[in-house]
């Protein structure tokens, strides 16, 4: 090439936003919209009870619907979700687990009835259950008839949507549950692994490699650049050494290292939120400027996920940035920027060493599917020592450590800078919902949920069966009961140990204090952290139960997805002096009212109650209205100031105030 020639631009990446929210209607409305603004695919985000296989009138939907994503119960649903959305033109990315071959039977439903070539559809399921045991909790069933169901979707697609991709391994909650660098790589590769040793008693032989090229990754870039980027290239080559080693793979093409990514927002800050700008920009560097380890494709979160859900204007404003890179740079029209360059060699044989030490240890513990609850303790391990780092100003995160005082953010004034889901949406939903089922064939659809239980209890793959019950107008909770019912349903592992670590450093006066009040009520401060709704994030409660195991409460921590009925029965049964509850969906407001009234019932209305979550100000002052005692929100990031504001409430002084 002379220096004159102009060079040849690669493609770039698909232009994705993760969205959907409030109803199928509003969520077309905005897919339309940002197609038009020169989004190049879809994310579509479910809402809780469809991810978690319930429809939007279960007792655990309550608050939940509409919230974190768009709620899709059947057919009807996921036909207006893509109202005038040609499918067989679009490449649609569906973040969705358990009942992953339950959507994935909707969406082909419904470009059957557009009259698209289904042979032609392209896009992903996300259908990773291991990471939903390990870090996002959306899971139904057991691991082992789980993974079935992951590689019945993947047997289905080979024969039925080639150019389908039936599984994103999903390493992103891995970091965002407080992974490292090779714990991300290996527990990732670990989960692929599995789905692939299943998948080969599926398929015919000769079909293996190309199925082993449809699988991709969905992983996270964090703000450690050089890290991230270096993670990414030892992802790619740690790939193709497990394809040609494990699997035989000779074709290149199916060992290539496919992978969409979303940047890291677990380090997202409500404090200073305007730096999130700067944050996730860099963070799409890691995963961008290394041709040789670039994502297929991009969706970058907003600059205020940390303050609640985000506007059209705000996911706009994160496709800009995307554009921007890959338009008016140059980034485009060159080799690997990074091919030999000693440093990122180092980093990424450093990576690769201790991912496959990793690996070694989960083979002999009989495979990610054995060794889940090792995993889980090691994420939460990893997230613990995380927090302390930030603590102890080891990690510095600007705002919120250090440099905490600062102009207020224009951004957020107003409506608060976020986007609330009317409480209406609910209601609205559930009428729909009854429309829907006043109006279908009740003979049909009891004979579709007949040969889905059938074919589920001899093992045969559920997928057709799916498509057919999709078509007579089964509902997702109705679907998903049938799975329950076969393979029984499942509660994930904590991560968290009842016997305290060995963390002394800044902990002695509040065990001396926690030692203090247990003397003055007469035994062990008990302190009770629950889980209220459908919300599986769960990494909040997991490290203020390991802090106060920590400093010498007596802890009780039974994991996700809980009533507040059952919570009630849980503080009175272990006598609990101190209440805690961890929301992250966006449902505090009717689960905590629900809690509350039901303490009072039950007598225990002089027990503390505090709330952690992504609280807005407004919604902070009603629950202390109703009697919660203290809210937190990602902003109280000094655990054991919490811990100490939980030994003055448990104080029996405090407590008569």
């Amino acid at each position: 090439m002379t220096q004159d020639a102009t060079p040849a631009k690669d493609r770039p990446w698909l232009f994705r936003t993760y969205a959907g929210h409030s109803t199928a209607k509003a969520s077309n409305a905005l897919y339309r919209a940002n197609l038009a603004r020169g989004q190049t695919g879809l994310s579509v985000a479910f809402d809780l009870p469809t991810q978690t296989g319930y429809d939007s009138d279960h007792i655990l939907s309550r608050g939940e619907v509409g919230k974190v994503g768009v709620p899709v119960c059947h057919l009807g649903d996921m036909r207006a979700l893509f109202d005038e959305i040609p499918l067989d033109q679009m490449n649609t990315s569906m973040t969705i687990n358990a009942t992953a071959p339950w959507l994935l039977s909707l969406y082909i439903a419904v470009a059957e009835e557009q009259g698209a070539d289904v042979r032609a559809l392209q896009g992903t399921v996300q259908n990773d259950l291991v990471k939903e045991y390990l870090s996002r909790g959306t899971y139904i069933c057991p691991p082992k008839p789980s993974l079935a169901m992951i590689t019945d979707v993947a047997a289905y697609t080979r024969e039925h949507l080639p150019k389908w991709n039936p599984m994103n391994v999903c390493s992103y909650h891995l970091q965002e549950a407080g992974a490292t660098p090779e714990q991300e790589l290996s527990f990732a590769l670990a989960t692929a692994i599995a789905v692939l040793d299943d998948l080969k008693g599926k398929v015919p032989p000769e079909a293996f490699p190309a199925m082993v090229g449809r699988i991709s990754f969905f992983v996270n870039a964090g703000i450690r650049f050089v890290t991230e980027l270096c993670k990414m290239r030892a992802f790619t080559e740690l790939w193709d050494e497990i394809t040609a080693e494990r699997y035989g793979i000779e074709d290149a093409k199916y060992r290539r290292f496919r992978y969409g990514v979303q940047v890291n927002s677990l380090g997202l800050t409500e404090q200073q939120p305007e730096n999130n700008v700067y944050r996730i920009l860099i963070e799409m560097l890691a995963v961008t400027l290394s041709k040789n380890a670039r994502a297929r494709a991009v969706q970058l979160p907003a600059w205020n996920e940390a303050l609640g859900l985000p506007r059209p204007w705000d996911q706009q404003w994160s496709l800009r940035m995307q554009q921007i890179m890959a338009y008016e740079t140059d980034l485009l029209e060159f080799d690997d920027l990074f091919e030999g360059n000693p440093a990122v060699t180092a980093k990424v044989e450093a990576l690769k060493a201790g991912a496959r030490a990793e690996l070694d240890a989960l083979d002999g513990m009989g495979g990610a599917i054995a060794a889940i609850d090792y995993m889980k303790a090691r994420l939460v391990d990893s997230n613990a020592a995380r927090l302390g780092r930030i603590e102890a100003e080891q990690t510095i995160v600007v705002g919120v450590n250090r440099w905490q005082e600062g102009e207020p953010s224009p951004l957020t004034a107003g409506d608060g800078g976020i986007m609330v889901v009317d409480p209406a949406v609910e209601a609205e939903q559930i009428g729909r919902l009854a429309v829907w089922r006043a109006s279908r064939d009740t003979q049909e659809v009891n004979a579709a949920l007949e040969t889905l239980r059938a074919d589920a209890r001899a093992g045969r793959n559920i997928m057709p069966a799916s498509i057919a019950a999709a078509r007579a107008g089964v509902t997702t909770g109705e679907w998903a009961d049938i799975m329950r019912a076969v393979h029984g349903e499942y509660r994930g592992p904590t991560g968290v140990s009842r016997n305290p670590s060995n963390q002394t450093e800044g902990l002695d006066t509040i065990r001396e204090a926690v030692d203090a009040v247990s003397t003055r009520l007469g035994r062990r401060l008990k302190f009770l952290v629950g889980k209220p709704g459908l919300d599986g994030h769960s990494n909040g409660a997991e490290q203020i139960a390991v802090r106060a195991r920590d400093c010498g409460m007596d802890i009780t921590y039974d994991g996700i997805r809980l009533t507040p009925e059952q919570i009630v029965a849980k503080a009175i049964e272990d006598q609990a002096h101190v209440v805690g509850l961890s929301i992250l969906s966006g449902s505090h407001l009717p689960l905590i009212e629900d809690l509350m009234a039901r303490m009072k019932q039950a007598g225990l209305a002089d027990i503390p109650v505090v709330v952690g979550g992504i609280i807005p100000e407004e919604d902070a002052t009603r629950l202390r209205a109703l009697g919660v005692a203290r809210v937190y929100t990602p902003k109280d990031f000094e655990l054991n100031r919490i811990m100490m504001d939980i030994v003055a409430l448990a104080t029996p002084e405090e407590a008569a105030a």
